[in-house]
């Protein structure tokens, strides 16, 4: 594969990850009214450790080395179980827009746990589409805020989720380093289920009573956004670096408050067009390598480079 069409495929899995990302805070707000926090978690996480172990089946995938199990074991239990769990609480008394722009200070943690433990620097463009796009959050947050009922509790575990979604994605980096996406991917994931089994008592429960809404959203979060979406976000990840892909999700909070007012009718205020458009141009600071004297200038789209120590997947 050519390295431009490998920037336009990292980029593809980015956006695809960005769009079923912002439809989880829908699907969890939906599935949220028939399900307690950590059921909904186990739920789905078990149906994305099906589906994702049905594709390791099928494809014959090797099991990370032993050298890559810490990085993979403890983003199954900060990223999968916690973030999910405290996510799920959050949501409950949140609008999933309102949620995923508090989270979305994740990719600022990102960016600095990527510099201090990866190495990874803090590049300049870095820095200043980081600001950018928080600032656009924030507009997106002071013209919501009317909307949120019971924020602080919620505000408190949208923050940890935020912490146990930056600690995860730094801890799956180097794992990609020795394995295949898929394969940290699924064992990340069974490991955030077997964190979660606790529940399931309560979840068998609340299945018994659910309605065929809440059912359908939890298969969904279970199949699209765990199973697809974090299998192209570690496909994109393993061919780029942890800051500019963290930076990247600053595209779903707009995505998710437009989905939340569509499907759930929580209609966000005028202010929220600007900040989404704030989120935009931070991201694509954020993504920009520039270029040096001589080098034809390289689209933002396609600013995403190869990991130096990551081999091809």
């Amino acid at each position: 594969m050519s390295e431009t069409r490998r920037h336009l495929t990292v980029v593809l899995a980015a956006g695809i990850t960005v769009v079923l990302w912002s439809s989880a805070f829908v699907g969890i707000r939906f599935a949220g009214r028939d399900f307690q926090a950590g059921p909904l978690a186990l739920g789905r996480l078990l149906v994305g450790s099906v589906a994702l172990g049905l594709l390791v089946l099928a494809r014959r995938e090797p099991l990370p080395p032993r050298r890559a199990l810490r990085g993979v074991v403890l983003c199954g239990v900060l990223w999968f179980a916690i973030y999910n769990v405290a996510l799920n609480a959050a949501e409950r008394s949140l609008d999933a827009g309102i949620a995923a722009l508090l989270v979305n200070v994740g990719p600022i943690f990102i960016a600095i746990l990527a510099g201090l433990i990866l190495k990874e620097g803090f590049p300049r463009l870095l820095v200043v589409g980081c600001v950018v796009a928080f600032a656009g959050a924030a507009a997106i947050g002071v013209s919501t805020a009317h909307h949120v009922h019971g924020a602080g509790w919620g505000a408190v575990l949208c923050l940890v989720a935020a912490l146990t979604y930056a600690g995860g994605v730094v801890a799956q980096k180097p794992a990609l380093g020795h394995s295949s996406p898929l394969a940290v991917t699924w064992l990340a994931c069974v490991v955030g289920a077997v964190c979660c089994l606790p529940y399931a008592p309560a979840l068998v429960d609340q299945v018994g009573h659910a309605g065929d809404g809440a059912l359908a959203w939890m298969g969904y979060l279970g199949l699209v956004p765990t199973a697809i979406g974090f299998l192209t976000w570690a496909y994109a990840l393993s061919h780029t670096d942890a800051g500019r892909m963290g930076s990247t999700t600053y595209l779903v909070p707009p995505v998710a408050l437009a989905l939340g007012w569509v499907i759930l009718g929580e209609v966000p205020p005028l202010l929220a067009v600007p900040g989404g458009i704030l989120c935009l141009a931070g991201v694509a600071l954020a993504r920009w390598r520039g270029r040096a004297p001589g080098q034809p200038r390289i689209a933002a789209t396609e600013a995403a480079s190869l990991a130096a120590d990551v081999p091809n997947s």
